[in-house]
């Protein structure tokens, strides 16, 4: 696991690790799809979640709930989704969820990640 550089990121990391190590071990390798893909890259916590900002701007988060991970894309509605895996009916908001790791591939994670970070 990638440290932050911010210890609240880090006190959130430990939260979760203590509470269910499946959620935690699904964060961390969403979370690293984030870090990978753009150096440019914050995290930091928000709205009870992981949240992840390029240039000032909000691009998503990963939040932690009793029985999945919710990876959330601001402007998900703007992305190319030919297979209408992205769910949720906002104007800009879409969102993925995770259940296990094998959910992290079959929901093509590092593609909408990808658009999320270069849009």
């Amino acid at each position: 696991m990638n440290i932050s550089t911010r210890d609240k990121v880090n006190d959130f990391l430990s939260d979760i690790q203590s509470i269910s190590s499946e959620q935690f071990d699904l964060l961390i390798a969403i979370r690293d799809i984030f870090i990978r893909s753009n150096e440019e890259l914050v995290e930091d916590i928000k709205y009870g979640g992981l949240v992840f900002n390029v240039s000032d701007a909000l691009i998503g988060g990963i939040y932690s709930y009793k029985k999945h991970v919710s990876i959330e894309f601001s402007n998900g509605a703007d992305f190319i989704d030919n297979d209408s895996i992205l769910e949720g009916g906002g104007k800009k908001r879409r969102h993925l969820q995770i259940y296990e790791n094998d959910d992290i591939v079959q929901k093509n994670v590092e593609y909408f990640v990808s658009q999320a970070v270069n849009n």
